[in-house]
């Protein structure tokens, strides 16, 4: 079988799986190449490379069926393992507010490099900067409009600036779980996947002295099993997935779960637009004054129907002096249109679940 590709996620500057590193190391580990030992004039042994034999197909072995083959319970199958349920809409926000603002910032710091088993200083640099510069530049304009935010930290950058998480917690944010090291969970086996959720978990109420109510999965990478363990964790919410723009109940395997989806999207995250990867033809490419645009838009649309506006952010990423002010102009834009509830995503999701769930009954 071969190497295993995975969904890019420019948060972390790059591909994955498909780096030209992990492609190396699997296939070194995978297809380690015979030699044979030869003497040479000078007497000594010199390794000469056997030529490899074309891989024959197994004929024997049950043929993997194309997509276009499949019938229809085995794409219905697929398809029903997670699913959008009942909205969750409330018909106001709190005190009576048009519109719900929730602001987020998914603190990776150095676990977009460590995650790959990546060794290169220049990019853990550049997830300290996050630390370092981006958050608590963040942390000063969020004060300074009065707004709480959540914060979505893998364990390791937790136990790396555990700091940083207590100041948040003090300040009135929500700090919420995002991995262990950042890892892809459709690559993990189900008991890999529990253990590392479960001590993130862990890891981050030993921090901060609380417990975690919602989850986003790292790089918002969902396995089948995923859900099945947020359910058993009893969390609140979820905000990994963009089935609606409204909140929603998460279905698994056609049946309520009792977690509640806050969605996210590409189009709302910072790092669609800015990621920046030096060894890979990842730039930049959509001016900050678009980015503003772009999100103001979102805002602007969410206003009009009454809905929430949620919005993905990283520190190492949005923190820089030619970016942060687009934070500053979302949030005064915000207030100018009145009507509009600041809450950390804790917040509107035990709102919405609560509110609609009661209006609806």
């Amino acid at each position: 079988m071969g190497p295993r590709f995975v969904a890019h996620d420019p948060s972390d500057g790059g591909y994955a799986a498909t780096s030209p590193a992990n492609l190396g190391r699997r296939l070194k580990s995978e297809c380690p190449p015979r030699t044979l030992v030869i003497p040479t004039t000078a007497g000594d042994l010199a390794p000469l490379q056997e030529p490899q034999e074309p891989a024959m197909p197994d004929t024997h072995s049950t043929p993997q069926l194309e997509p276009w083959q499949w019938g229809e319970e085995q794409w219905r199958k697929l398809v029903g393992q997670v699913r959008a349920g009942r909205p969750y809409r409330p018909k106001a926000w709190k005190d009576g507010a048009r519109c719900a603002v929730a602001l987020s910032f998914d603190s990776d710091h150095e676990t977009n490099e460590l995650r790959d088993g990546g060794k290169s200083i220049g990019r853990l640099c550049w997830g300290e900067y996050g630390a370092r510069v981006g958050v608590p530049r963040i942390a000063r304009l969020l004060d300074k409009h009065g707004v709480k935010a959540t914060f979505y930290v893998p364990a390791v950058a937790a136990l790396l600036h555990p700091e940083e998480q207590r100041r948040l917690v003090a300040e009135g944010h929500e700090i919420g779980i995002h991995g262990w090291i950042h890892e892809l969970n459709s690559v993990l086996p189900y008991e890999a996947e529990r253990d590392l959720m479960l001590r993130s978990a862990d890891t981050l109420e030993k921090i901060t002295g609380r417990r975690a109510v919602g989850l986003r999965t790292p790089s918002w990478d969902f396995s089948p099993n995923t859900l099945a363990i947020e359910k058993e964790m009893g969390l609140l919410y979820d905000s990994s997935l963009m089935a609606d723009e409204d909140c929603y109940e998460l279905l698994l395997h056609d049946e309520p779960s009792g977690v509640l989806e806050l969605p996210v999207e590409w189009v709302r995250d910072d790092a669609v637009y800015f990621a920046m990867h030096r060894f890979s033809s990842l730039r930049p490419y959509t001016p900050p004054t678009d980015v503003l645009e772009i999100f103001r838009r979102e805002l602007d649309a969410a206003w009009e129907d009454g809905g929430v506006f949620q919005l993905t952010m990283h520190p190492h990423i949005i923190g820089y002096r030619s970016r942060i002010w687009i934070v500053d102009e979302l949030i005064r834009h915000a207030k100018a249109k009145g009507k509009v509830w600041f809450a950390t995503h804790e917040e509107v999701a035990r709102y919405a679940k609560e509110h609609a769930a009661g209006e609806a009954a």
